[in-house]
């Protein structure tokens, strides 16, 4: 699913595990409680979409765009997130983040 266009997509619940979701846009779109354990995320745009509840663990994020996106409550663990943007974003424990 390299650079697939899901933009705004009702994806709540999907299993994306070990997807490869390279520059995919999935700005906007719901990922409420989906899996993504070790999915490909890299440079991929999550903006404004709704990953509460989601399973990023595992997942490879770098220059990952995750501005705005909702993560309460969502797992990270083992996760490479050291270059994603999450700049606004609601993160797990409900807090917004400040930086990049």
């Amino acid at each position: 699913m390299t650079g697939a266009n899901l933009s705004g997509a009702d994806l709540s619940g999907a299993n994306f595990y070990d997807a490869n979701l390279y520059q995919a846009n999935l700005s906007g779109a719901n990922l409420n409680i989906a899996n993504l354990h070790r999915a490909d995320l890299v440079d991929a745009d999550l903006s404004n979409a709704d990953l509460s509840g989601a399973d990023l663990s595992g997942a490879f994020m770098l220059n990952t765009n995750l501005r705005e996106a909702n993560l309460i409550g969502a797992d990270l663990s083992r996760s490479n997130r050291t270059t994603a943007d999450f700049t606004g974003a609601t993160m797990p424990d409900g807090t917004k983040y400040a930086g990049k």
